[in-house]
């Protein structure tokens, strides 16, 4: 590279071989013009030429020189051309750089917004899976206390019963039932409802052995089932035995009684797998009833007082209806009565109205006493008895 009033060129640029040319016969001719001075004593005849020549060759240096000068301005031009072509793509590149970091952070913002949004709906799914853990905790819970209270006969009697009056309290009127009644043989019943003769009163006994089905729900070979389902079956035997004989008195209750299952999956496996066993209840007169049978059969005895109380109250609403039937013909003779009386005012006023006519006559006639003569004295109408 070689600079040249402040513009660099390369060494194979066409200015630069152009004025290295240039430079060269410069040399060449002050070269000559040394070689014509030493030889200035020579004949003049070869001083002519030589001049000629020197005149050519100096106007082809002149010529040369207004070269170089023009590819010096074309050179000129160019580096500017160059700087502005420079300076508009520095201000393009600018104005894109500017509009792309605009994009970006419109981009950026909006990324932003979104991300801050998915974040929120995030930590909102978040709080409702927590509560819901919560939730399943608390189940979790009061699942292994429901366990804890089956797996013991005592509290599994006692859920059982909390149960049983729940619903039947909600079924029949409180005065129609008696919780852990105690019977004339001393045996101690969950729920006696009061029905009417018949079929009369009912025991509905809330204890159910649920070892055997717990058992028949944990087997795992063909054989623990068939073993769990005789425990189960002769346990549910051996229960509806007990009630057939400590509730179903002669005389005392009906003759039959209710074994209440607080478990609708057991009521379904007994009908499902044990039909012979529900037949031998039916046998001995004890109905097996889960929660929602237990409500139906309750209401059907809600009907059944009902209509027992209906026909007690039968012969108190024939008596109010006799009593009834005497007002109306008391409130009948008494109209009666005040309708004569009605009459006889009627028939006083008629006659009031016949005197005072009568009467108003004669004042007429007492008025022109003194100036006419007295005339026959017209027929009035009298009064009844004159």
């Amino acid at each position: 590279m070689i600079e040249v009033y402040g513009q660099m060129y390369r060494w194979d640029d066409p200015a630069v071989l152009g004025a290295g040319a240039v430079l060269v016969l410069v040399v060449l001719v002050l070269g000559l013009l040394v070689l014509a001075v030493r030889r200035a004593g020579r004949s003049a005849d070869l001083a002519e030429p030589l001049i000629y020549q020197m005149n050519q060759l100096t106007g082809r240096v002149q010529a040369l020189s207004d070269g170089q000068q023009q590819l010096s301005g074309g050179l000129s031009h160019v580096s500017e051309a160059q700087a502005a072509s420079q300076s508009q793509m520095l201000q393009l590149m600018e104005s894109r750089l500017q509009q792309v970091s605009e994009q970006m952070n419109q981009n950026l913002y909006g990324s932003a917004q979104r991300t801050a949004k998915s974040l929120g709906e995030l930590q909102q799914r978040l709080q409702a899976i927590d509560k819901a853990q919560a939730n399943i905790e608390k189940l979790s819970g009061d699942v292994l206390g429901l366990q804890d209270i089956l797996s013991n006969k005592q509290t599994r009697g006692a859920f059982g019963e909390i149960q049983l009056h729940d619903i039947v309290s909600k079924a029949l009127p409180c005065d129609s039932y008696t919780m852990q009644a105690t019977l004339s043989n001393g045996k101690r019943a969950d729920c006696l409802i009061h029905l009417p003769n018949p079929p009369g009163p009912i025991v509905i006994d809330s204890k159910f052995p649920l070892e055997a089905y717990e058992a028949l729900r944990r087997a795992g070979t063909p054989w623990d089932v068939n073993e769990a389902a005789k425990l189960l079956r002769s346990s549910v035997r051996a229960h509806i035995k007990a009630i057939s004989e400590k509730y179903i008195l002669e005389g005392e209750t009906a003759d039959g009684a209710l074994m209440f299952l607080p478990s609708e999956a057991v009521y379904a496996e007994l009908h499902a797998n044990f039909p012979e066993t529900v037949r031998d209840g039916f046998d001995a007169r004890v109905w097996i009833v889960s929660p929602t049978t237990c409500m139906a059969t309750l209401n059907t005895m809600r009907a059944i007082l009902k209509d027992a109380r209906m026909r007690e109250q039968a012969g108190e609403i024939r008596k109010t209806l006799k009593q009834l039937h005497r007002d109306v013909e008391i409130v009948v003779e008494r109209v009666g009565k005040l309708n004569a009386h009605f009459g006889q005012a009627r028939a006083d006023l008629e006659g009031i109205g016949i005197a005072a006519e009568r009467a108003g006559k004669r004042a007429a006639r007492l008025d022109n006493f003194d100036f006419e003569d007295l005339s026959p004295e017209p027929e009035l109408h009298r009064l009844p008895g004159e």
